[in-house]
């Protein structure tokens, strides 16, 4: 017997649990980072960093592995986070998740960088909340309308 196809949810949360992981692998491959620890000679990353991406892409592989349920719930609780990280970065100069905010206040850093910092957590918040809160209505109301079909 063969196993139903993935939903398109799971298959999205395993496709953020494998960047995630390849994020941090890249920041121990030789040439991927400067020697003051600046991931593609823009991002400075620390353990703690490495850390909670490692916990992102654990977590999105778990709620892939688990359910559709628990990956839609992922990408809602994910998306909201990571984006309001990104945009309190942007803001302040400093995010809330390595708690750089509560601890240094903001950073009076130049706009240029609190872009460059910050937009890819804006963009994969954000991206996480579009499958989290809109696609995964559409691919329920696809489905249903599949089943109803046959």
């Amino acid at each position: 017997m063969n196993a139903p196809p993935l939903h398109p949810i799971r298959k999205s949360a395993w496709v953020y649990a494998i960047l995630f992981v390849a994020v941090v692998s890249l920041g121990y491959i030789p040439g991927f980072t400067t020697p003051e620890g600046h991931l593609f000679g823009l991002f400075h990353i620390e353990l703690k960093d490495d850390l909670l991406h490692l916990g992102s892409g654990i977590w999105a592989a778990v709620a892939a592995w688990l359910s559709t349920r628990a990956a839609t719930l992922y990408f809602q609780i994910f998306g909201i986070v990571y984006g309001l990280d990104g945009l309190v970065g942007l803001i302040f100069g400093q995010g809330y998740l390595d708690l750089g905010i509560f601890l240094f206040g903001p950073a009076a850093l130049d706009l240029g960088t609190k872009i460059a910092t910050n937009i890819p957590h804006i963009v994969i918040g954000g991206s996480a909340a579009l499958v989290g809160f809109v696609l995964s209505r559409q691919w329920v109301r696809q489905t249903a309308m599949a089943t109803l079909k046959t």
